[in-house]
């Protein structure tokens, strides 16, 4: 029976799952078009609650409030190097080390492979890694939310799989001219690698720049707060005045409490938005990477 016959004579399924997918598109849409209306509401409108999706007054002192506060810009700067530095770690571990897994030649390969699916089963938990990170005197740092993470097993197999599925006779053509593994890496493989590359690259983005729990447990100084973890602070302990210079008084700050909280949330989500529309493409294509076997 073909789909279209099907489609004819089960009208009504078609309906209901087009109507369960409005349904959950709208559970996801709503509250984020909530928190962009408040985010650009009067406090006592957020507030009192007197309008749902669409302010009665536009305002924008929420995010001219959060902009002129050293803290929470230095927040938002110290999320951005996390995530920088982070994803380049995370991609030049893993693209080396998968690309050094994928060859045959390699001593002791099935040994460092059955060494990495292990960490897929096992895992030390909380309390060895903080006396890991602290042993290493990374406390304080933002090397604690990096290298800990440096890499993964899921994407080490990912992208040997996918370097293994590149035609050998690109890398054989340019050994014989004279090109050597670093080169053949750099120059041959890493462009033909797009996909996988901006796939783990913002999977690597978003973790870093959601980061927050290792940012709890290793950074007690709240200079190097990241913005996930201050957004918990104002959010959570009910801090509007995150001001040390305090711009605004504390009684105009708690008036826009909920506004400079979904201001705050609102900036948060900016940078990753932004970002996701370069990589769709690539994104887009290594999505499949590994759905489809030969």
């Amino acid at each position: 029976m073909s789909r279209q016959l099907m489609i004819k004579r089960f009208p009504m399924f078609d309906f209901v799952i087009g109507f369960l997918m409005l349904v959950f598109s709208l559970l996801i849409i709503v509250p984020f078009l909530y928190i962009l209306a408040v985010s650009f509401s009067g406090g006592g409108e957020s507030i009192g609650g007197d309008f749902f999706l669409i302010p009665k007054e536009f305002s924008l002192e929420g995010y001219q409030y959060l902009m002129s506060t050293s803290r929470f810009v230095q927040a938002i700067g110290n999320s951005v190097y996390v995530t920088i530095v982070g994803t380049f770690v995370n991609l030049l571990f893993s693209v080396t080390l998968a690309y050094a897994l994928s060859k045959k030649f390699l001593p002791g390969r099935r040994f460092m492979m059955l060494l990495i699916f292990f960490t897929m089963l096992f895992s030390a938990g909380i309390i060895p890694n903080y006396l890991l990170v602290k042993s290493l005197g990374l406390l304080n740092s933002y090397w604690a939310l990096i290298l800990p993470g440096a890499t993964n097993a899921f994407t080490i197999m990912v992208m040997k799989t996918f370097f293994q599925g590149l035609p050998e006779s690109l890398e054989e053509a340019a050994r014989m001219d004279g090109a050597g593994e670093i080169r053949i890496l750099w120059s041959l493989v890493l462009p033909l690698s797009m996909p996988v590359m901006a796939t783990f690259g913002l999977m690597f983005m978003v973790g870093h720049w959601n980061e927050f729990f290792g940012a709890v447990i290793y950074l007690s100084k709240s200079s190097m707060w990241t913005v996930q973890v201050l957004l918990r602070q104002m959010i959570v302990v009910g801090t509007s005045n995150i001001n040390n210079e305090f711009s605004m008084n504390e009684k105009s700050a708690a008036q826009l409490g909920d506004t400079i909280k979904m201001a705050a949330i609102i900036i948060s989500m900016i940078p990753i938005v932004a970002v996701y529309p370069f990589l769709q493409k690539h994104f887009a294509q290594g999505a499949m990477i590994g759905s489809i076997k030969e």
